[in-house]
């Protein structure tokens, strides 16, 4: 009795019985082994759904180990253990092994940890179940494998036929009336098939989430590098105003002013033009009057303008976003990368202008319809992160599920 309390002991620590415990293993052999505490509370939703079903598969390895525990599953049983305590290590952002000085972003490794221990562990359960539970878990492990894997799939579609084989309704996910001792030898007959298949649909699953997250990780380079050149754009803009000047000079009977987002000049004859100078106008050289002109802050203004359309732009694209369960946020990163886009866009669409690239609008009048032009050029943005939307939409579409039909790009 001294032994076998000695063993219980063990496996509350341990997790795992071994051959050392004494006494024999299997059906004859209960005890009541104690579960691993959740954890947390953590910072981020994704841990706090690592430590939930972490401990969900921890309570159900204890409770089919309890029911019957043979010693060929001891190597099963350990194996789960391990997994789930990877796990938690990851939900709970353990110190690297082997450890490593520098290293800032570990979100993504820490997430492919979690998830990928928990599919292992989950397929290894579904190794040590008996066959009733196998059958009772049947409709959600149909499910699971027919949003993660395409109708082509031959692993996909032996499961469906042995789910109809089991007389479960593909349709209603219902369970119907069959022999319940004949479904469990076909259950321990094909119970590899089953495991194997719904592996590969979790291992679908994470590859289509590393997917995601790489093309988040993308979008949020590219906010990045534009909000760094709106941002360099700004500065030399204040710094060196000649050098992007964002000014106009219409001329009007023989007459020009100089005009500029922020204000403009009195009226001039341009020494360029070999017109006469007319009385009480002085002849300038255009470039000087406007060095003159220009102000600092043009170009800033003009950016602030295209941003604030592009965020107006931003905020109606949010009417088509139906919101992701997945962590990573990628809605909010296609958001946000119309906004620097938006102040970049504004300044190269004035530059084009002055530049008299557009025909029939070389020369703006007023600084009211530059900041004007600026507001529609920040808008404007959409026409080239509307294919980032659709592309994000069809990556979107693809972790949704296998049976929902792609955006065609």
């Amino acid at each position: 009795m001294r032994e076998f309390g000695t063993a219980i002991e063990k496996y509350a620590s341990n997790g795992s019985l071994t051959a050392e415990d004494g006494g024999e293993t299997g059906p004859a052999r209960r005890h009541h082994p104690v579960v691993e505490p959740v954890g947390g509370p953590v910072a981020a939703a994704w841990r706090e759904g690592t430590l939930t079903r972490a401990s969900e598969l921890d309570a159900l390895c204890g409770w089919i180990t309890a029911k019957e525990c043979h010693d060929s599953d001891r190597v099963l049983v350990n194996a789960v253990k391990s997994h789930l305590e990877a796990a938690r290590d990851a939900a709970l952002a353990r110190k690297l092994n082997p450890h490593k000085r520098y290293r800032f972003f570990r979100g993504g490794s820490l997430i492919e940890r979690a998830r990928s221990n928990l599919d292992a562990a989950e397929a290894l359960l579904l190794n040590l179940a008996p066959a009733d539970y196998i059958f009772g878990q049947m409709p959600s492990l149909l499910r699971h494998v027919q949003r993660h894997l395409p109708p082509t799939d031959p692993g996909r579609q032996e499961l469906e036929r042995i789910a109809k084989g089991l007389g479960i309704s593909n349709a209603a996910h219902g369970l119907l009336d069959t022999d319940e001792e004949k479904d469990r030898k076909t259950i321990e007959r094909v119970r590899g098939q089953i495991v194997t298949t719904v592996r590969a649909a979790s291992s679908q699953a994470l590859r289509v989430n590393i997917r995601l997250r790489s093309f988040r990780n993308v979008v949020v380079l590219a906010t990045v590098l534009m909000a760094l050149l709106a941002i360099g754009v700004g500065v030399i803009g204040y710094l060196r105003p000649t050098w992007l000047p964002l000014c106009f000079a219409p001329q009007d009977s023989g007459k020009s002013v100089v005009v500029c987002p922020t204000g403009q000049s009195d009226p001039f004859t341009p020494s360029q033009s070999g017109l006469q100078a007319q009385e009480g106008v002085p002849v300038k050289d255009i470039d000087e009057v406007i060095a003159d002109t220009v102000k600092p802050g043009d170009v800033m203004v003009v950016e602030l303008v295209g941003l604030t359309a592009a965020a107006i732009a931003a905020a109606a694209a949010i009417r088509n976003i139906k919101g992701s369960s997945e962590r990573y946020g990628l809605p909010l990163a296609l958001a946000a990368l119309k906004l620097p886009t938006g102040a970049v866009t504004a300044v190269l669409g004035l530059l084009l202008m002055r530049g008299q690239f557009v025909p029939g609008l070389n020369a703006l009048d007023n600084t009211g319809q530059i900041v004007a032009w600026a507001l529609v050029f920040g808008f404007a943005q959409e026409l080239f992160t509307h294919f980032v939307d659709q592309q994000g939409q069809t990556v979107l579409n693809s972790v949704r599920g296998a049976d929902k039909p792609q955006a065609h790009t």
